[in-house]
């Protein structure tokens, strides 16, 4: 079995063109790491260096080892990582946040995902719309969370926050059967401007989505019914008190409706985000990262 650490002189000595320059990025002497080569050519049988009085070249076989030495040192190193990532799961605690429909949708087969591969991490869950869940973030209160933003709507402030996109959710027009099309395809918010309208309570986000689409398909939406939960929103539609604009996670299967793409540039979208602060993924949390990754392209796949 090759030494590493010869193979890593060996790489050296290639990268930089000699001895000294390989010993150097070694933290050793020169006549150190000429022995280690040479060490290194009685392992393998072969001359893998030309030596000179005043300069060192790779032979052949020294050039081939040096190629393959590359992956395997790589490999190597990778697996030290993983070792260390594991280790650094035993014990500890990750806090979570999610809005509803996320953490009924992925995030909690994510977290039942997680507690099974690792039993040793104490899991904590909070619902938090997006609002609420990104100063809590900032703060160190929640380690991650899963947040989104609607596209027509301003940025909000992610100072001291990282953020990496998860999915980019379209938003289908909730309508009644009886006012749905005969033929299939995207419609226009346009089409539906003297309808009923069933909207959340809030004057903020998904609302403020919503109603400014509307204003860019040329119209106010006449806001008929005001609930707090999208389960309450399709019941409502399907009840025939109007229509609805819902992102797609939300659009569960639900008797006396049916849902519509949308055209641009009338459509919305929601771009669902995994939250952390910057500097903040530790072993847990990156592996959280991962089983939530997997849950949602299983859901969306």
């Amino acid at each position: 079995m090759l030494d590493p650490r010869r193979l890593v002189l060996l790489r050296d000595v290639a990268a930089t063109g000699s001895i000294a320059g390989a010993a150097a990025r070694a933290g050793c002497t020169a006549a150190a790491a000429s022995q280690q080569l040479s060490a290194l050519e009685r392992d393998v049988g072969a001359a893998l260096l030309e030596r000179s009085a005043r300069s060192v070249r790779l032979t052949e076989a020294g050039r081939v080892l040096a190629e393959h030495a590359e992956p395997v040192l790589t490999s190597l190193a990778e697996a030290e990582r993983a070792v260390r990532d594991v280790a650094g799961l035993r014990g500890g605690t990750v806090r979570v946040a999610a809005f509803a429909t996320a953490g009924t949708s992925f995030v909690i087969p994510a977290l039942t995902a997680f507690r099974r591969r690792w039993p040793d991490v104490d899991l904590h869950f909070t619902e938090l719309e997006s609002d609420e869940a990104l100063p809590r973030v900032r703060a160190g209160e929640i380690d991650l969370a899963v947040t989104h933003e609607y596209t027509p709507l301003s940025r909000p402030n992610l100072r001291g926050l990282s953020q990496r996109p998860l999915y980019h959710e379209p938003l289908l027009l909730a309508v009644p059967r009886r006012l749905l099309p005969a033929e299939s395809g995207p419609v226009s918010l346009a089409d539906f401007a003297g309808t009923d309208w069933v909207a959340a309570l809030t004057s903020t986000g998904f609302q403020a989505a919503t109603e400014m689409a509307c204003r860019a398909a040329g119209f106010e939406p006449r806001i008929s019914v005001r609930v707090h939960s999208y389960p309450m929103v399709l019941a409502m539609v399907a009840a025939g008190f109007g229509v609805s604009l819902v992102p797609q996670l939300a659009a569960t299967a639900h008797r006396g409706l049916g849902y519509l793409p949308v055209c641009r540039p009338d459509g919305l979208a929601r771009q669902i985000h995994a939250t952390t602060r910057i500097g903040g993924r530790s072993a847990a949390v990156h592996h959280l990262l991962r089983c939530i990754t997997e849950a949602l392209a299983r859901k969306t796949g």
